[in-house]
């Protein structure tokens, strides 16, 4: 019996993702909570024929009812990026509705497993991390962002330019973070060998770190990348669940390297540094992070200097999370 509660759920991302959650069998129990229009979003999933229960939350009131007792919490809230906008203009409007979010989860079940979607995850995990350690219940190894859709995009562009390629078993490495240039695709470790030019690796790794803007701008202003995500989000809340269930999976996700010191020193030694927090494959299992997941084999020297572009600008968006929280604006 698995417990989930989406947060966020009348969303862009959050319709989808309570439907792809609601076709998990896996899941017995799905609480969608929002600020608006989820009372209709639950009615319509919850005629989905599987053996979940559906219930909704609307507004602030309920939301300590919608996560308590929950073995796990999704988190897709918060305004959309629109044309011209960054995930840095997202920070602004974002970061107080994730750290009332966390705040709520702590109080009522401090010890679920929490998938951060909400941009920018750079900035919004950390803000969670230390709203958890304020609360005495921190632990780094349930607390996950979601950077799924990195490596379903890599896998998926490499394949529009090998078509021989099967984009649904490739994997391809992606560490650092979850925006522009701090998304760093390792093309030379991909699970089958790639022989790409440098003119294909720049072009990949390019649309690769910018393939949000690329649906931002076809969608007009009308949203952003809202089913990738919902479908790389629940890809990867059904891989946490199978793990917690005791099946080994490895997914990538922008953690706390303090989740396993010593996996992490691999990571550390190419450039994370002392970062707190990198976005890195990690074995799941029923605590959360298992171990950190090796990489198999040298880095080019471009991706290594791609690492060092990522880990300064990373530095900055992990101090704005830990500051938001610890010298709130006035």
């Amino acid at each position: 019996m698995v417990s989930v509660a989406i947060l966020g759920a009348a969303g862009g991302i959050g319709q989808p993702l309570s439907l792809l959650m609601k076709l998990n069998a896996h899941v017995t129990k799905l609480n969608l909570y929002d600020i608006v229009n989820v009372p209709g979003v639950a009615s319509d999933i919850s005629h989905v024929a599987t053996n979940s229960e559906v219930q909704s939350f609307l507004g602030a009131s309920k939301l300590a009812e919608a996560v308590s007792g929950i073995d796990l919490a999704i988190i897709p809230a918060g305004v959309p990026r629109k044309p011209g906008m960054t995930r840095d203009d997202l920070f602004k409007i974002n970061a107080g509705i994730v750290k009332g979010l966390i705040e709520a989860i702590a109080e009522n079940s401090p010890r679920a497993f929490i998938c951060i979607i909400s941009n920018p995850v750079n900035s919004t995990v950390p803000i969670a991390a230390e709203v958890l350690k304020k609360r005495g219940i921190y632990d780094p190894k349930r607390l996950f962002g979601v950077t799924t859709l990195d490596v379903v995009r890599a896998s998926r562009f490499v394949r529009d330019i090998r078509p021989n390629v099967d984009a649904a078993t490739l994997r391809i490495p992606v560490v650092g973070g979850h925006s522009g240039n701090t998304i760093v695709p390792l093309l030379s470790l991909a699970s089958t060998p790639l022989d790409l030019s440098n003119a294909e690796v720049a072009e990949l790794t390019k649309r690769i770190q910018f393939g949000g803007d690329e649906v931002v701008k076809a969608k007009d202003g009308a949203g952003s990348a809202t089913l990738s995500m919902a479908y790389a989000g629940a890809r990867f809340a059904d891989s946490l669940i199978r793990a917690i269930k005791g099946e080994v999976v490895v997914e990538p996700t922008f953690i706390a390297l303090a989740a396993d010191s010593q996996g992490a020193e691999q990571y550390r030694q190419i450039g994370a540094g002392d970062l707190e927090f990198f976005a890195v494959p990690v074995e799941l299992g029923p605590q959360g992070v298992a171990r950190i997941a090796p990489l198999n084999g040298d880095i080019s020297s471009d991706e290594r200097q791609a690492i060092a572009v990522a880990a300064e600008a990373l530095a900055t968006n992990i101090s704005t999370g830990v500051e938001f929280v610890n010298t709130p604006p006035q």
